[in-house]
Formats: C-alpha cells, structure tokens, sequence
C-alpha cells in the first residue's frame, strides 16, 4: 500500500537536504544560481525526481545540469546521511520548465488582451441589426385603450 503522505514528507526533506547542501556549494565551476523547486518521490520511496531551474543563459542551464548529474553520488549520500530510512532513493534532476512556461503563459495573455480590446472597440460602435429589442411585440395605441377598458 502507497503512503502518500509519507511519500511527500520525504520528497519536502529531501528538496531541503539538496537545497542546503547547494547553499553551501559543490566546488564545480560549472554550477550556476540553481534552485531546486520540487521533489516527487516515488510510491515505493525508491526514486527521487529532483527539479531545478537556472537563472542564466542556455549555456549555463546546460553547464548546471551536466555539474547536478556528476554531483548526484555525492548529493545522494548527503541525502542518506540525514535520512532515517533503510534504502535511500536514487537521485534524478530534471531542468523544471516553469520559466518557459511563464513566458509562454504570459504571451498568451497578452495576446488575449488585445484580441479583447479589439473586440471592446467594435462592440462599442456596433448598432442594432434590426429593431432595437426584436423579441418585444410593437404595442398599438388600439391594445393600450383596451386593456383600461377591462379594468
């Protein structure tokens, strides 16, 4: 049986162990400012997906990633370390896309603006096709004077 919650507190632990252990360094020149923004932990607590973003260029995201992947031994024993379990995860980092996908995201939303403004321009001097409200009949003076007589 999968325990959730136990999955969880391991991955928050772990996303702490490897974020401080990046605080204090790893003496490779090719780490640039990383972050690590999540942790998923498989249901059997066998395998950790750490991810990461960089601030920099394509080159320094690239260089970050090759230094996280040759630091991983190094990073899974400090996790075994500070963990009490009997088997300690192996360790995969993954790039997180959410910088790119925030840039996408906002594109999209200002696209949607101006195609909204756009469209509030042409409703605001848009004129009735036909009558003003078709669905309500046209009252004559004839039905008006009957309506008081039954009255």
């Amino acid at each position: 049986m999968v325990d959730h919650a136990r999955a969880a507190r391991l991955a928050d632990r772990i996303r702490v162990i490897i974020a401080e252990r990046l605080d204090r360094g790893l003496r490779d020149p090719r780490l640039g400012f990383v972050t690590i923004t999540d942790v998923r932990v498989t249901g059997d607590l066998q395998h950790a997906s750490v991810f990461y973003t960089v601030l920099g260029t394509d080159e320094e995201r690239a260089s970050t990633g090759d230094a996280l992947r040759s630091a991983t031994g190094m990073l899974r024993s400090e996790v075994g370390r500070q963990l009490n379990v009997r088997l300690v995860p192996t360790l995969e980092f993954i790039a997180d896309a959410l910088p790119e996908n925030a840039g996408h995201i906002e594109e999209l939303l200002r696209e949607a603006r101006e195609r909204d403004a756009a469209v509030a321009g042409i409703a605001a001097t848009a004129t009735f096709a036909g009558d003003a409200d078709p669905y309500l009949p046209a009252r004559d003076a004839d039905s008006d004077d009957s309506e008081d007589d039954d009255a």
